[in-house]
């Protein structure tokens, strides 16, 4: 099985070869992300990350082009907003599909009970846990937002 690094190198060559310059562009910004990690991580440069090392940075690259188009669209550059734009949808193709809002709503519902909880000043502590369980599956605010419809 291919880890995401190696799908990233193969998928760098094949963008090279279609001269498909936005996907070269990202592909290649992330291959730099995954050496600097590794140099920073005091590994070699030829070195592989985990499939999850490797998604924390997609994660992270993907939350700065969703900031810069936030920027972009508030000062009226919609031309480099739309090239963030382009650049996100290559980049979101390599995260895991995110739970809805109905089903966070559901585990929420079943962890307040399992943890008991019934006063709203615990809500940090039914946060806490529910975004340890559901690391990676679901968005941040999906979950904020059920968790204070609860309360």
């Amino acid at each position: 099985m291919e880890t995401l690094q190696q799908q990233i190198k193969n998928q760098i060559k094949e963008a090279m070869m279609a001269k498909d310059t936005v996907k070269l562009t990202v592909l290649r910004g992330l291959s730099s992300m995954i050496t600097n990690d590794l140099v920073d991580k005091g590994r070699t440069p030829q070195g592989e990350l985990t499939d999850d090392e490797v998604l924390v940075l997609i994660r992270r690259s993907v939350k700065q082009r969703k900031d810069s188009i936030e920027q972009f669209t508030a000062g009226g550059r919609e031309d480099l907003a739309s090239d963030e734009k382009a650049e996100l949808a290559y980049l979101e193709v390599y995260l895991p599909q995110m739970m809805s809002a109905d089903d966070v709503k559901k585990i929420v519902e079943i962890k307040k009970l399992e943890l008991n909880i019934t006063d709203s000043k615990d809500k940090g502590k039914l946060m806490a846990e529910i975004m340890k369980d559901l690391k990676g599956k679901a968005e941040g605010i999906d979950v904020k937002n059920a968790v204070d419809s609860l309360f």
